[in-house]
C-alpha cells in the first residue's frame, strides 16, 4: 500500500525517517521531530506502518503548521520574485542564473551555471594535410 502525504507518494522500502524526507520542505530534523511527536518508530519501513499509523504521521504534519510542498514551493518563488522586482543584488543574480551567496565564479560555479564549459583550444587551426 503507498503512503502519500502531501501528494507525494512515499517510498515503500525505506525507514519512514528517510521516506518522510521525499517530501520537500522535510528534512531530516523535521522528520525526526514528526515521528516523535506521532509516537512511531524510526527505523521501521513505510510499507510496515498501520492505518493508525499514517493517520497519526498526517496529523502530526498538518498540526506542525509548517509550510511544505506547493506552499513552501510558491513562498520561495515569491521571495525570488520579490528580490528581482525591488532590484536587489541577489535578485539580478537570480535572474542571471549565478550564484547568488557570494561564492566565486572563475572557477567553481557548476551547480548553478550547469555544467558549461567556455574553454577554447590554442586558436591554432589543424595543420593543412600533406597532399
Amino acid at each position: 500500500m503507498a503512503i502519500r502525504i502531501a501528494g507525494v507518494t512515499l517510498p515503500q522500502n525505506k525507514r519512514i525517517i528517510i521516506a518522510l524526507q521525499y517530501v520537500y520542505g522535510i528534512g531530516a530534523t523535521r522528520a525526526d521531530a514528526i515521528l516523535s511527536e506521532a509516537g512511531i518508530d524510526k527505523s521501521i519501513r513505510s510499507q510496515d506502518l498501520s492505518e493508525q499509523d499514517i493517520a497519526k504521521l498526517r496529523e502530526a504534519i498538518e498540526k506542525g503548521g509548517m509550510n511544505i510542498e506547493g506552499d513552501l514551493r510558491r513562498e520561495v518563488t515569491a521571495n525570488i520574485r520579490r528580490l528581482k522586482e525591488i532590484g536587489a543584488y541577489r535578485g539580478s543574480r537570480h535572474a542571471h542564473g549565478l550564484p547568488v551567496r557570494g561564492q566565486r565564479t572563475k572557477t567553481n560555479s557548476r551547480t548553478i551555471r550547469g555544467n558549461v564549459r567556455k574553454t577554447v583550444g590554442s586558436g591554432r587551426r589543424a595543420a593543412a594535410q600533406k597532399t
